[in-house]
Parts: C-alpha cells; sequence; structure tokens
C-alpha cells in the first residue's frame, strides 16, 4: 500500500520531470510527510482544441467518487486495489476515463516484526538516481451539493494510487525480494512509456491498461533502494528533510 510519501521538489522541477504544463499560478507545498486527505499534486491528459495536453493539477489524496453524499468517502480510497479496480463501484467509471500519475520522490513503508509485540520499522522507498516517481493513479471531479453554482469551493479534484500485489519473494534484483519483505502490496509505478498510454485521455480498455501497470511495475522498482528513518515519520505533524536520512539499523 501506500499510505504516505514524499514530494519536495519545486513546481518548475516537477513539471520539467514530467513533461507537462502548469497554470502559472499554480502553488505546491513541499512535504516529506504527505498524508491522505492532504493536497497533492497529479499529472494528468486532456484534449483540449483536439490536441492532448498534459497538465498538473493539485487534487485531495482520497477519491470521492460522483455519486457519494459527501467527500468523507475520499478518507477510505487513498488507494485502489489494482485486481479489482474495474469492478469497485468507486472507481470503475474513473478507470476508464480519468486515470493520471501522481508523483512522488519516494514513499514510506513499515516493516512488521518478527512477533506480535516487536515495534515495526519504517522504510524510504525511492528510486536511487533520486529520480521522481509516477504511481498510477485516478481522479475524479465531486460536485459539493452544498455549494451554490458559482462558489469556487463547489468542485472537488480528488485522486488515488493504484496497488498491486509486492515483488515475488526470489525475484532479482535484491531490491525486489526486499520489497517483498517489507509489505505485501506495491504502490504501481509508470515507466515513461507505461504513463504515456496510462494517461492518454483516449477511449481505451480499462482492463488491458491495468494489467499493463501491473506487469511493469516490478521493472521500474528494480532501480529503487530502501533506506530504514526514524520513527518520527509516524507522526504527521512532523515534517521536515530530516525525516529522510538514514536511521540506525539494518533491513
Amino acid at each position: 500500500m501506500c499510505g504516505r510519501y514524499v514530494m519536495a521538489k519545486a513546481i518548475g522541477d516537477l513539471v520539467a520531470e514530467a513533461e507537462a504544463e502548469a497554470d502559472a499560478n499554480l502553488e505546491l507545498r513541499q512535504s516529506w510527510n504527505v498524508a491522505p486527505t492532504t493536497d497533492v499534486p497529479i499529472v494528468l491528459e486532456r484534449i483540449i482544441d483536439d490536441a492532448v495536453h498534459r497538465q498538473v493539477h493539485v487534487a485531495k489524496w482520497g477519491l470521492v467518487p460522483v455519486w457519494a453524499k459527501d467527500s468523507a468517502v475520499g478518507v477510505r480510497a487513498f488507494n485502489a486495489r489494482s485486481e479489482t479496480v474495474t469492478e469497485k463501484p468507486t472507481f470503475r467509471s474513473a478507470v476508464k476515463a480519468r486515470r493520471c500519475a501522481v508523483p512522488a520522490e519516494g514513499y514510506y513503508e513499515w516493516l512488521a516484526g518478527d512477533t506480535p509485540k516487536a515495534k515495526k520499522r519504517p522504510f524510504y522507498v525511492h528510486p536511487a538516481d533520486e529520480s521522481l516517481i509516477f504511481f498510477a493513479g485516478l481522479y475524479e471531479w465531486w460536485k459539493d451539493p452544498s455549494k451554490g453554482d458559482g462558489d469556487p469551493e463547489q468542485w472537488l479534484l480528488s485522486t488515488t494510487i493504484l496497488t498491486c500485489p509486492s515483488p515475488a519473494a526470489d525475484a532479482k534484483p535484491p531490491v525486489l525480494r526486499q520489497l517483498h519483505g517489507l509489505h505485501d502490496r506495491l504502490p504501481i509505478p509508470l515507466s515513461k512509456d507505461a504513463m504515456a498510454e496510462w494517461l492518454d485521455p483516449k477511449d481505451k480498455n480499462a482492463v488491458d491498461l491495468v494489467e499493463m501497470v501491473r506487469a511493469d511495475a516490478a521493472e521500474v522498482a528494480s532501480d529503487w533502494e530502501l533506506r530504514e528513518v526514524d520513527a518520527a515519520v509516524g507522526n504527521v505533524r512532523n515534517d521536515g528533510p530530516e525525516l529522510i536520512e538514514a536511521h540506525s539499523g539494518l533491513f
């Protein structure tokens, strides 16, 4: 799964790496401890005047489907299981037509102890070359029935991150075996080619697209590294670059 991640790069760096465009007034808050229900950047593509435009927007992390009576639904929908995403009412509409990428510098995962009483240990998972990860995501626009027409807060843009099973216990290279031992779920990273297919706003077979990004995930993750960090990351009120610094301990 993905419950906390890092996104502290400047908007200009994000736009350049995503090969996207952004509104000149778009502002992103640096965070080394991004948590569900907070505002996060997403990358999506739209057809404008018969041309495809790749754009950066800001969305609430936790997808709110169009049929929801209130936005609280999103609290439970910050991740979407790729095995059922085309079937679940919360996600099946978005996966057909509103796919996005969620950029991150890395994410946190907790390693369970050998015994029920053993403390969990947090690890920071990130690309070895410090490039951005683009997670496969979905987005949705939700109209707040309590807001009147013309209210700038009438429409809420929200997002979720897709997950898949972690790599096999005997996978190569070693980092994939580490990911297997760390958690049984993996947020799905997109290669550059897969991202182009995933973001394409034209009508496509959602089942095939999901299978494509699932099949590609392990290869993208093979360039990652794991670093044990301090348990302070478990408190969302802690937010700073010190959270991703190495902490004593061995995997």
